[in-house]
């Protein structure tokens, strides 16, 4: 009887059991998690160490601002900088007269006396070799550029126009071909400006490169590997007053000083064409590479362009302040080793590629000697961040600087006009 009784109170007790979990499964996903999760924290948080049992799981999702929305604003701003910009971004190919080779039939024996010809007779096999058959017009080479004026000023690198014997075609975003002129290339900067006969064309709008930060955004716009026109490419400004040495085909090797660094891809055939920030302002010109790196592509501040474009456009050319010294930049390490009285400064000292300074120029006039160090141009000091062909640049042709200089331990200041440099 006893057993019975105690059968029935553990049926009953397993029915309440039962029934109190069917009535949890039934109950509000909230309330399942709130249970479920009380009860793991009950049993399991003396073994896990944790510090609390009123923790709960919650299947609802986070009420937390969605972190996508930025960047939607973000790709719109460049959707944005792309449209505004395009139109004005053209294609520059670059075609010469070059010989037409064909292989040609030729006697090998020719050379020899008649007598010995005759035992060859016509059993040999027909021999041929290279041999010029006129020319042709050909493409070899591509570029691009961007128009600076409705009339069809456009800037591009020299090194795109450098080839005097070539001529040049322009096919704007619409797919309308010009034929184009090279009105002056840059004998310092590595820019140049082209003209098309024609009017009304859209125009790009200039930035301001000085205020250009590292980790902008960067978009490039080109005709990549002179074949695909218009290509974008999107990355950062990732340096700042860089000093590279470019070189290529037909244009040697040169040092350009103060450009900027992008990862945004430029190819071969960007060169010339336009950088641009989120507003889809032109801040720089894609210039060049760095060969076997990834992504590591340099611009020129576009506002170095601008005097070139105001000089082309007032003046039909463009017109580059020259001082006429050639110089090495003081460094603390430089002014150590040979025994300087400053540690910065322009030391004016000749090279194998001529003399200190330059006979009849500017600095010859206001006399300026070899082994002087010009410390100050215009009360701006010089130094690695400042340098003095920068500082010269920064002024136009007719101006008057005043050059602060040591020499022989004083310091002295003399003015020189700046002049036209020579082609």
């Amino acid at each position: 009887m006893g057993n019975s009784k105690n059968k029935t109170i553990a049926i009953v007790a397993g029915a309440l059991v039962a029934g109190l979990i069917l009535g949890v499964f039934i109950l509000a996903p909230q309330v399942q998690a709130s249970f479920w999760g009380d009860l793991f924290n009950r049993i399991f948080s003396p073994f896990l160490g944790a510090t609390s049992t009123t923790q709960t799981w919650s299947s609802q999702p986070s009420q937390n601002v969605s972190l996508y929305k930025p960047v939607i604003d973000y790709e719109q701003a460049v959707v944005d900088a792309v449209k505004k910009a395009s139109p004005a971004v053209v294609s520059i190919t670059i075609s010469k007269y070059v010989p037409i080779i064909e292989q040609c039939p030729y006697n090998p024996f020719s050379n020899l006396p008649p007598e010995f010809q005759q035992f060859f007779g016509n059993q040999l096999p027909q021999f041929y070799q290279p041999c010029e058959k006129g020319t042709k017009l050909q493409e070899v080479g591509g570029g691009s550029g961007f128009i600076i004026s409705s009339d069809g000023l456009i800037l591009t690198n020299r090194h795109v126009v450098a080839d005097k014997s070539a001529s040049y075609t322009v096919f704007t975003n619409d797919g309308k071909k010009y034929s184009a002129k090279v009105l002056a290339r840059d004998p310092v900067q590595d820019l140049a400006v082209i003209k098309i006969d024609t009017a009304g064309l859209p125009t790009v709008d200039v930035g301001d490169s000085d205020s250009v930060e590292l980790g902008q955004t960067a978009i490039a716009i080109g005709n990549a590997l002179g074949e695909f026109r218009n290509t974008v490419s999107v990355g950062v400004i990732s340096g700042l007053s860089r000093t590279v040495t470019a070189s290529g085909p037909g244009v040697g090797e040169e040092t350009i000083q103060g450009v900027i660094q992008t990862d945004a891809a430029i190819n071969p055939g960007n060169s010339g064409g336009p950088l641009l920030n989120l507003r889809g302002q032109v801040i720089g010109i894609n210039t060049a590479i760095a060969e076997g790196a990834q992504n590591v592509g340099f611009a020129i501040p576009v506002n170095r362009a601008k005097r070139d474009i105001q000089s082309v456009t007032t003046s039909g050319e463009i017109q580059v302040p020259y001082l006429g010294v050639r110089y090495m930049t003081i460094t603390p390490e430089i002014s150590k080793s040979q025994k300087l009285p400053v540690d910065y400064g322009a030391l004016v000292r000749s090279s194998d590629q001529g003399p200190a300074v330059q006979p009849n120029s500017p600095a010859d006039k206001a006399g300026v000697e070899a082994e002087d160090i010009i410390l100050e141009v215009n009360g701006q000091k010089i130094d690695q961040d400042h340098l003095l062909g920068d500082l010269i640049n920064k002024y136009n042709v007719g101006d008057t600087v005043t050059l602060t200089i040591n020499r022989g331990g004083k310091a002295i200041t003399v003015q020189a006009v700046l002049a036209n440099r020579p082609s």
